[in-house]
């Protein structure tokens, strides 16, 4: 049995389509990732889950409980919002009991509830201070905190950390992936960022115009994308297309790709092909028969390693690697087994 399942759900805000049709299963314990551009639904459907926003179809249900017209009080969920949302004129510690006020439980109780979340959380020396003390990570935990307090079968949690700086994304990252681990609840975890996505999720689900492109574990959305809107999604720098006309399909096994026939064994090609390859897969060391050379537009250097854009009969190459460059071209060289093939319809030829 899913621990939470969701059944032909729809929605529209008046003519406008947000999700149709979802269907998705989610397994106990389960840290999942709703990522996609905004707009694409994710949001809103962690709304529903949480009772804020009416189902137009379908069925939500946890623990095989219908979740549709129970109350959010009612549904054992807590939900962390972008904007914190803490009271200002309340200190951490009233902040974090507010909702535990309405449990009818002792002052003790609720006191060693908070002191509980406080040490999860780390921020026991702050529980006297107001929100406008704290620093956008600390204002987080509190959230979070409030959250935790609340012992919920289900955590929600709606861009939490889209309002801090890349330093502190990366820290609540950690901190966020310990207290899965640590809690072991189910967390539905919505993002634009792919960052996120792949080092928190056991699960991402990838949406697009309210539909799911793919679903699966990080390593399963990478490394074998099922179209092109996915395998440019994930990755970044995002994977490198090219449109390989008909003209260069050799035959049904065989395509043209920088002036090199390349064969696939058990394929058959029609019409156009698109071909795909990763920026860091592409080596500047001779590793392959499948070459080309192309000119260089800017190279960023990150440190550790350099993002490439260089350019080729009007298409951009990025290559990702750790070797500086010198001179206005380079050559790439690309193995074949790094290859991502996708059919006309723009989804992915398996080899």
């Amino acid at each position: 049995m899913a621990f939470l399942k969701f059944e032909d759900i729809d929605k529209s805000f008046g003519e406008n389509n947000v999700i149709s049709k979802f269907n998705l299963e989610v397994e106990k314990g389960k840290f999942m990732v709703l990522l996609g551009p905004s707009g694409c639904g994710k949001s809103t459907l962690l709304r529903m889950i949480a009772g804020l926003e009416k189902i137009d179809n379908g069925k939500i249900l946890l623990e095989n409980n219908l979740l549709n017209d129970l109350l959010p009080s009612k549904r054992q969920i807590a939900m962390v919002f972008q904007s914190y949302a803490l009271y200002p004129h309340m200190n951490v510690f009233q902040n974090i009991s507010f909702g535990l006020k309405s449990e009818k439980i002792s002052k003790n109780q609720i006191k060693d509830k908070v002191i509980e979340a406080a040490k999860i959380l780390k921020i026991e020396e702050l529980l006297d201070r107001r929100p406008k003390e704290l620093s956008g990570g600390q204002r987080q935990r509190v959230a979070i905190g409030r959250a935790i307090t609340r012992n919920p079968k289900l955590f929600l949690f709606d861009e939490p950390l889209s309002n801090l700086d890349a330093a502190l994304r990366s820290e609540m990252r950690v901190e966020i992936s310990k207290l899965h681990k640590k809690l072991k609840s189910n967390i539905i975890y919505v993002t634009h960022d792919q960052v996120e996505a792949m080092t928190l999720a056991d699960k991402i689900v990838i949406m697009n115009n309210g539909n799911i492109e793919q679903h699966g574990s990080p390593d399963e959305i990478y490394n074998n994308p099922q179209n092109i809107f996915v395998a440019e999604f994930i990755g970044n720098p995002k994977m490198n297309i090219l449109k390989v006309s008909s003209s260069d399909v050799v035959d049904r096994s065989t395509i043209k790709l920088f002036g090199i026939n390349i064969q696939f064994e058990n394929l058959k090609f029609k019409n156009d092909v698109y071909v795909g390859f990763r920026p860091e897969d592409l080596s500047l060391d001779r590793n392959s028969e499948i070459f080309t050379k192309i000119n260089i537009d800017l190279v960023e250097n990150l440190g550790s390693e350099r993002i490439i854009y260089g350019n080729l009969n009007g298409n951009e190459i990025r290559v990702k690697s750790a070797k500086s460059v010198i001179g206005k071209n380079i050559t790439i060289y690309l193995p074949k087994n790094k290859i991502y093939l996708f059919d006309k319809n723009k989804n992915r030829i398996k080899k």
